[in-house]
């Protein structure tokens, strides 16, 4: 099975240092939405959206680009990052993926270090985050996509 993942990662990598643990299962493709322009998501068996929470909501150029590539029907996953608060998490491209006729798979999200906005004056929130425990999490977690797509899809 060929997977892409769509990801931004900024702040301090928290996210893609939890996708290079995935990626690590094997066959997955991580695509940084900020440097393609152009990509062709209707090769990859399933597709990821990955990104740190952003004021409460997924960073808005993996929306956009989840808006604009997508295709329609295609089985999906969400993968985040947050410091203090969780927010609506992947609500925003869960909702293009439903509009699309995509089967979402699950959702993953672990803790990441914080030092935005009033946070850095405290030196920062869940410090030491995504560690050892959150990346094997997401590695068990992508097998478990891994798994249900052999068996919903390949039967």
């Amino acid at each position: 099975m060929k997977t892409a993942i769509c990801y931004y990662s900024r702040h301090h990598g928290n996210t893609l240092n939890v996708l290079e643990a995935i990626a690590a299962e094997g066959h997955v493709d991580l695509i940084d939405v900020t440097t393609r322009q152009t990509v062709r998501l209707e090769e990859y068996d399933c597709i990821g959206f990955a990104s740190g929470i952003y004021g409460f909501e997924f960073q808005p150029s993996v929306v956009k680009f989840a808006r604009q590539y997508l295709p329609e029907g295609k089985p999906v996953f969400f993968v985040y990052t947050y410091g203090g608060a969780k927010g609506s998490g992947a609500k925003a491209v869960d909702k293009i993926a439903r509009e699309k006729g995509c089967p979402v798979l699950g959702e993953f999200s672990c803790k990441g270090y914080d030092t935005f906005g009033p946070f850095k004056l405290v030196g920062g929130i869940a410090r030491g985050h995504p560690n050892e425990q959150d990346l094997q999490n997401a590695r068990s977690f992508f097998r478990q996509v891994q798994n249900q797509l052999n068996t919903r899809f390949c039967n």
